[in-house]
């Protein structure tokens, strides 16, 4: 599940590795104007990635923008309450034998057993595992992007796409079948291609939306069409729209959502472009 641990990933960069920038978009019309940021979730201590152009919007802007709320503590109890196995089941039993394998090494290599995650649901194996990787390779939740813009926003200027429990069931309510698909390819990679996330995100850093694609989005398309629908191109939609309601109206905003979001045919700025809106960027 390239494109949703890629969301939810930083990767192990040391500060001296900052040398470009990320990409932003705006949008402008005759009394709005509106900044697209691409984000990774957690990201090593003391990484310079802020863009000039996104902070200078953030001083001037009325609202900020985020997928979904993360403080408060209801993610956590949307993903406990939808994350676990029925009673008899195991994770293990589901994956094929190579899978198997992997998950012994992998669990290993972040210091956890099988057993501890031989009761989720692909979907938050996926996940824990993917994050487990980053935070033994130094990444922090608190380093991230939208950790650090929230710490410095009022909360009354705070604006979201989704509510926890949506965001959550994005990935719970998936066909079993394509979270298993997607947890077996992620065991692939933390196996046998370690560096891919340190790729992905220099390719962030340097603003190179098409190896962002490469890497990162256009994987999930053909692993699974409908994990890329339902993580992906199907939330674009609906945040293209109400992008559209808020460029109706008037004043200054900043949206940051997960890099992934931003970039190929399905991204954001293509969905608008294909909307007739003059979108500045990549």
């Amino acid at each position: 599940m390239l494109a949703a641990v890629a969301a939810a990933a930083g990767l192990l960069l040391s500060p001296a590795t900052a040398a470009a920038e990320p990409a932003v978009w705006t949008i402008r019309d005759a009394d709005s104007t509106i900044l697209l940021f691409g984000s990774v979730h957690l990201l090593p201590d003391g990484l310079d990635w802020r863009p000039p152009a996104l902070d200078a919007a953030l001083e001037d802007a009325d609202d900020l923008w985020f997928e979904t709320p993360t403080e408060g503590g209801e993610g956590q109890m949307a993903t406990r309450a939808l994350g676990m196995l029925p009673v008899g089941e195991s994770l293990s039993a589901k994956l094929s034998p190579g899978g198997r394998a992997r998950l012994e090494r992998v669990t290993g290599a972040v210091s956890l057993s099988p057993a501890a995650v031989d009761g989720l649901r692909p979907w938050l194996a996926d996940l824990t595992l993917s994050v487990a990787t980053l935070i033994r390779d130094g990444a922090r939740a608190e380093a991230g992007v939208e950790a650090v813009l929230a710490g410095a926003a009022p909360t009354a200027g705070r604006r979201y796409f989704e509510t926890p429990w949506e965001q959550v069931a994005f990935l719970a309510e998936a066909p079993e079948a394509d979270q298993l698909a997607s947890l077996e390819e992620t065991l692939r990679q933390l196996d046998e291609d370690p560096e891919l996330f340190t790729r992905l995100v220099r390719a962030w850093l340097a603003g190179d939306q098409a190896a962002i694609d490469a890497l990162g989005v256009a994987p999930l398309r053909t692993l699974s069409p409908v994990l890329y629908e339902r993580l992906l191109a199907g939330r674009n939609r609906r945040w293209t729209a109400l992008i559209l309601e808020r460029l109706a109206g008037s004043g200054a905003t900043v949206i940051v959502v997960g890099a992934g979001h931003l970039t190929g045919p399905d991204g954001v700025p293509a969905l608008l472009r294909a909307r007739g809106v003059a979108v500045e960027g990549p």
